[in-house]
């Protein structure tokens, strides 16, 4: 035979081949498809996980907002001994779970309209700072009391001055009454300046009217001899027997027609039963 038909040998069988694609499937894809890669899903699941737990901990907060008011409130009128239906207002500052944790409220807020302490009837707001919940004192306390006219005459009725009525008007108060001069009765009207001297309440002459005229203190007191000077002289009243033991007076100014009295209040009376009790005054 000629070698130009020569018969060519097989392939060897260890010897690599191209693999041939054959293009164009009935349904319009290659017939061989490059593996799909598979996303990441742990970064959505930690991302839910973050969500679901900050849903938790705002329901949380919630239930105890909601909760703390009343179990305060409850624990305030047991100590005050005050009436069952007393009105009470309770607020917490920041986020209360950590504090709760953490066995402390860093701010705590006490206000009403109204409530009688040692009877003394007055608006009262009060913020306690360091709120212990598993027992011990209070890191501190202030407040504000708020009394009317007639109250304030109570409040001031120790004095030597002949209150009848009292009448505020800022900045000052007026004591009206009536002195007897040889047996006659003389209507009296005396301006003075509240303030607080050592825990006491502190008036100071600034105006007087006898019989409905305007006259200089330093002649009345002259005039009138010891009866004019008790008039007429800077009054201190002692009023802690009329206050829980564990409240000072630290300041006193008329708003209106209101008293505003500025209190301290001893952390240890959230401990110390005696601190609710009534002061002393000094016997003079």
């Amino acid at each position: 035979m000629s070698d130009d038909n020569r018969t060519l040998p097989y392939p060897d069988a260890d010897a690599e081949h191209p693999t041939l694609v054959i293009p164009g499937g009935t349904d319009g894809t290659d017939a061989v498809a490059a593996p799909r890669r598979r996303r990441r899903r742990w970064p959505w699941v930690l991302l839910i996980v973050v969500v679901v737990l900050a849903l938790l901990a705002v329901a949380a907060e919630l239930v105890v907002r909601s909760m703390l008011p009343g179990v305060v409130r409850s624990i305030v009128i047991e100590q005050l001994d005050l009436p069952a239906d007393q009105q009470l207002d309770v607020q917490a500052d920041g986020i209360l779970l950590p504090q709760l944790i953490g066995g402390r409220l860093d701010t705590l807020h006490l206000s009403t309209d109204s409530v009688t302490l040692e009877g003394i009837t007055g608006a009262v707001d009060v913020t306690a700072s360091g709120v212990p919940l598993r027992g011990g004192d209070v890191a501190g306390a202030e407040g504000t009391i708020r009394i009317d006219e007639s109250q304030f005459t109570t409040l001031i009725g120790r004095t030597d001055l002949p209150i009848e009525t009292v009448a505020l008007d800022a900045p000052n108060a007026t004591v009206s009454g009536s002195v007897t001069v040889l047996g006659i009765p003389i209507p009296v009207s005396l301006t003075v300046t509240p303030g607080v001297a050592e825990g006491d309440l502190e008036l100071t002459p600034v105006g007087l009217t006898i019989g409905g005229l305007q006259v200089d203190a330093d002649q009345v007191g002259s005039s009138l001899g010891s009866l004019g000077e008790e008039i007429t002289k800077t009054q201190r009243v002692c009023i802690a027997d009329q206050l829980p033991a564990g409240i000072t007076i630290t300041g006193l100014e008329i708003e209106g027609s209101e008293a505003v009295i500025d209190v301290d209040v001893d952390g240890a009376i959230a401990t110390d039963s005696a601190l609710l009790d009534k002061g002393v005054c000094p016997q003079n």
